[in-house]
């Protein structure tokens, strides 16, 4: 004998158990890109410290003799930061 579930529900769940299980999912999914874009912050963060500490690197080692050649470049791409 071929036992069928009751009308309206998909794998044997009543329509409450329906509910909560589309209920757990959405917060499971809404709590996964909460804590991706925690870890995105995160990571920006860290990001812009490596860059700030390149930069400050890169900076100190241009020859005095490229500073203004180089500062013509970072005009044309419109780049913040200036040689002294």
């Amino acid at each position: 004998m071929v036992t069928r579930p009751p009308i309206g529900s998909v794998d044997g769940a009543d329509p409450a158990q329906q509910s909560v299980r589309r209920w757990q999912t959405a917060r499971t999914w809404a709590r996964l890109i909460r804590e991706a874009e925690a870890l995105w912050r995160v990571d920006v963060r860290a990001l812009r410290r490596l860059a700030s500490q390149e930069l400050f690197q890169l900076v100190q080692e241009v020859p005095p003799r490229l500073r203004r050649r180089v500062n013509l470049w970072l005009v044309r791409f419109n780049v913040l930061t200036r040689l002294r």
